[in-house]
């Protein structure tokens, strides 16, 4: 894994499809001093609580088969919406200068969905991706994960 450098004023993003928190580095690159800066939720219904009715059917032009159409998968979409809304106030932040540098730690699957909504800004601040899902790690126990991508910084001797 490549070591990622957090400066201070950098933004880390730990995301999954329904929650997503941003934190900001208030320390420095040899001290990170990681805050949570924002939280973002949604409600995480399963798909059949999501939609309105059962699947529709199918008739065939000749003879009489049926077949039953995919139901949509409501929470796979709420996680989508999600993701791109996310996406978006990423956006805002890089091009407002809220922050210069992000970096983006999500689950491979959420990795993967927000990708295709980075914008132009977004990609130029981007820092570097961590495909772990730390949403559920509590506050106090961020270090052991953090120190793992940052690289360890020396102190000139003297």
């Amino acid at each position: 894994m490549n070591k990622i450098k957090i400066g201070t004023g950098d933004w880390i993003v730990v995301c999954d499809g329904r929650k997503a928190l941003i934190l900001e580095n208030l320390g420095d690159r040899m001290f990170p001093n990681l805050r949570t800066k924002e939280v973002r939720e949604q409600s995480d219904l399963p798909t059949q609580d999501q939609g309105s009715a059962a699947p529709g059917r199918v008739y065939q032009s000749t003879g009489a088969a049926r077949s039953s159409i995919e139901q949509t998968d409501w929470h796979d979409e709420s996680e989508r919406s999600f993701l791109k809304a996310l996406a978006e106030r990423l956006d805002t932040a890089v091009t407002s200068v809220e922050t210069a540098a992000l970096t983006i730690v999500a689950s491979p699957r959420a990795l993967g969905m927000i990708r295709a909504d980075y914008s132009d800004a977004i990609r130029k601040a981007l820092q570097g991706e961590v495909a772990k899902d730390l949403v559920k790690t509590p506050d106090n126990a961020w270090w052991p994960h953090v120190k793992q991508w940052v690289p360890p910084v020396h102190r000139p001797a003297g």
